[in-house]
């Protein structure tokens, strides 16, 4: 059994709280350890860490800034191994997935190495008669980042990596669920050059959440989590008058028109749906085919293909999916997939059947995938996130049929098209009311230098993560007009200044 606590001011800090949340190994189903959870007294105290070390930061060489970006990305390479084992073991995801989840977070990383420039504001010179005119973008202040489970290393450096860049201190409250990450990182950064104070890691619950969406110091907060709390981080951090954004669920949908190639669907399917068990909030959960035959040919090719996914401990090499992340986890995607087959979908492969019988092993949290044909737009189990390992088939008959899917469903965060014909796909990409849209590809998760994030009940703020949204978000724009004396007067003004030439 392993203590996890907080990292506070360059350093690591015992909880004092007295309240510790379990902390499980999936594959194993075993309480692998225990994490702190702060207290408002802790958290505030890690707030004026950060307060603390604001001005000095905010005030050092943008150049510099850029070098300690650069010596983390040089860190996070040579450690990507072990933050991927200890991601693994909290998480379960298997460790190809988990080596991902780093890159992912470290390709922001490199993006935000370009900070000298990515910051640069605008000049204009004589708008007037010897006057000038500049704008630059400065850094709020303290910002906090509230992160969920499924992502660990990823989203945490999305966050910190821009925010840090851009010369804000930095609060950051990971999942519970696997905080070994963050703390690992926090630790990266230190040997990076970080100053002490700038990055934090507070470990909590609820309490943690309100303390930094309340506090007045804090004048930013990025979220990703489901969306009844994104509504609720929105909610709470705009009350008081601070910058948020709040990345929330997803129901994303891929439209296989007649002419796709179904081996590559198959292929593309397979992935999107059941890679990390499902616990994505891009992952393809809807499959649309357009037309009976193309229905009826992809469910006889997917059936074989997710009957024999190889489900196993995520350490395991040979394994393409790992368990669910807790075992209340499991019980929720299991009574979701208990009300799909009440609701009428036909059961084609029930991963609720999976059994993991090796020694050692049998209480992990395993499920196999599971798929569902003939899913309507009324089910519940449609209308709502699953975040399991499973795959729901809802046939159409038109392309505007399943066009219009997406567009209306409460969720707008990723989608995906299946075509050979560019019209189509053109037409589809321009239609859709979706934030992230993929042609031929199946997981569309922007690049580093483009920008992340979902519309309507997916996403909550008026701007995204990471590229250059994420230089916008972290920073504020002062503007400035200046004249220097020329030793001529022309007497006071009582008008509204206009241009003159």
């Amino acid at each position: 059994m392993y203590e996890r606590h907080h990292y506070i001011g360059g350093k690591a800090v015992e909880g004092t709280s007295g309240r510790f949340g379990p902390i499980f190994n999936p594959s194993t189903g075993e309480e692998a350890g225990k994490v702190a959870l702060a207290n408002k007294g802790e958290v505030e105290a890690a707030i004026a860490t950060a307060e603390a070390a604001f001005p000095e930061w905010a005030n050092t060489s943008v150049v510099k800034r850029a070098r300690v970006l650069q010596n983390l990305v040089h860190i996070l390479y040579r450690e990507k191994d072990k933050l991927a084992e200890a991601l693994s073991a909290e998480h379960g995801k298997v460790f190809s997935d988990a080596q991902g989840d780093v890159q992912r977070g470290l390709e922001v990383a490199e993006f935000a190495q370009g900070i000298p420039h990515l910051i640069k504001g605008e000049f204009s010179d004589n708008v007037s008669t010897g006057i000038d005119m500049y704008s630059m973008r400065k850094p709020l202040g303290v910002v906090a980042g509230i992160t969920p489970f499924n992502f660990p290393a990823m989203i945490p450096l999305w966050m910190s990596c821009m925010a840090i860049a851009c010369g804000n201190t930095y609060i950051l409250k990971p999942s519970e669920k696997d905080p070994t990450v963050p703390l690992m990182l926090a630790d990266c950064w230190k040997e990076a050059g970080l100053p002490d104070g700038v990055f934090n890691v507070v470990n909590g619950d609820k309490e943690a959440v309100d303390t930094v969406c309340t506090d007045p110091r804090v004048k930013a907060v990025s979220f990703v989590g489901s969306t009844p709390i994104a509504q609720y981080v929105y909610a709470t951090a705009t009350a008081h008058g601070k910058r948020c954004q709040a990345m929330g669920g997803a129901k994303n949908h891929m439209i296989v028109m007649p002419d796709a190639d179904l081996e590559q669907v198959t292929d593309a399917l397979m992935g999107a749906a059941y890679g990390s068990a499902g616990e994505r909030c891009m992952a393809i959960s809807v499959a649309v085919p357009v037309g009976q035959a193309v229905a009826d040919k992809m469910v006889e090719m997917l059936k074989p293909r997710v009957e024999a996914l190889k489900v196993g401990h995520s350490m395991d090499p040979l394994a393409e999916m790992g368990p669910l992340v807790t075992a209340d986890h499991m019980k929720k995607v299991r009574g979701y997939l208990d009300l799909a087959e009440q609701e009428g979908a036909d059961v084609v492969v029930d991963g609720r059947d999976f059994q993991y019988n090796m020694q050692g092993y049998e209480n992990g949290y395993y499920m196999g995938g599971s798929l569902f044909d003939h899913v309507k737009p009324e089910m519940r189990t449609y209308k709502e996130e699953i975040f399991g390992p499973t795959l729901q088939i809802l046939r159409t008959e038109s392309f505007d049929e399943a066009a219009s899917l997406p567009s209306i469903h409460e969720f707008g965060n990723g989608t995906s098209i299946y075509t050979r014909d560019g019209d189509t796909a053109r037409e589809y990409v321009n239609r859709v009311e979706v934030g992230m849209v993929g042609v031929n590809v199946p997981i569309p998760v922007p690049l580093a230098f483009h920008t992340f994030g979902g519309w309507k009940n997916s996403a909550f703020g008026d701007i995204n993560q990471h590229g250059m949204e994420g230089v916008r978000f972290y920073t504020k724009t002062k503007t400035v007009t200046s004249r220097w004396p020329t030793g001529i007067r022309s007497g006071a003004e009582f008008v509204i200044p206009t241009l003159n030439g």
